[in-house]
């Protein structure tokens, strides 16, 4: 009679851990195909353009994208490019972006996966919640981000949903959003 109900019990704990893994899994995947495609800036002042793509740096990293971000933001011209490092923390996105500095690296590039030391030391990582029908997060304010993302000073939020891609300065509420244009 025990030996049923423990083995029921081994393997309901079974199946709900790799039920786990799966929503896990998926959540990866959502907001890996919530970023990827090309956004437009929305907001005034913003004519900003990113192109976000998957890129293949290593066999264990499939959630790897490549970001490109070009045109201007209120007189300046803008010419940044690096790689969004995705990994499953939990029921969390930890989210890492990468700056290249060279702004002739593109996904297709032989160094797409390849970074500086400086480029390295200027990673900006921060997690990401499910939240709605997307996800959220905060930088930690940290000036670090400021290197990785051009003018980033202070604590930033980023939220995702999808066809949409908000940026908001926690402190002064300045906010640019971009729309899905194209997958």
């Amino acid at each position: 009679m025990k030996k049923p109900l423990i083995a029921a019990l081994l393997l309901s704990i079974a199946f709900s851990s790799a039920a786990r893994a799966q929503k896990s899994e998926s959540r990866i995947y959502e907001i890996s195909s919530m970023l990827s495609g090309i956004f437009e800036g929305s907001t005034p002042g913003n004519h900003l353009r990113l192109n976000v793509s998957s890129v293949t740096l290593e066999p264990a990293r499939p959630y790897d994208l490549f970001l490109s971000v070009t045109g201007m933001f209120e007189k300046d011209n803008i010419n940044q490019r690096g790689v969004i490092r995705l990994e499953t923390q939990g029921r969390d996105i930890y989210f890492t972006y990468i700056p290249h500095f060279n702004p002739t690296a593109t996904a297709l590039s032989q160094d797409a996966g390849r970074f500086t030391e400086r480029e390295l030391s200027s990673a900006c990582s921060f997690v990401m919640n499910p939240k709605g029908d997307g996800f959220a997060g905060n930088t930690l304010g940290s000036a670090t981000c400021a290197l990785a993302m051009r003018g980033a000073v202070g604590k930033w939020s980023l939220e995702v949903e999808p066809g949409m891609i908000r940026v908001r300065n926690v402190d002064s509420g300045e906010t640019l959003r971009w729309k899905k244009t194209e997958r």
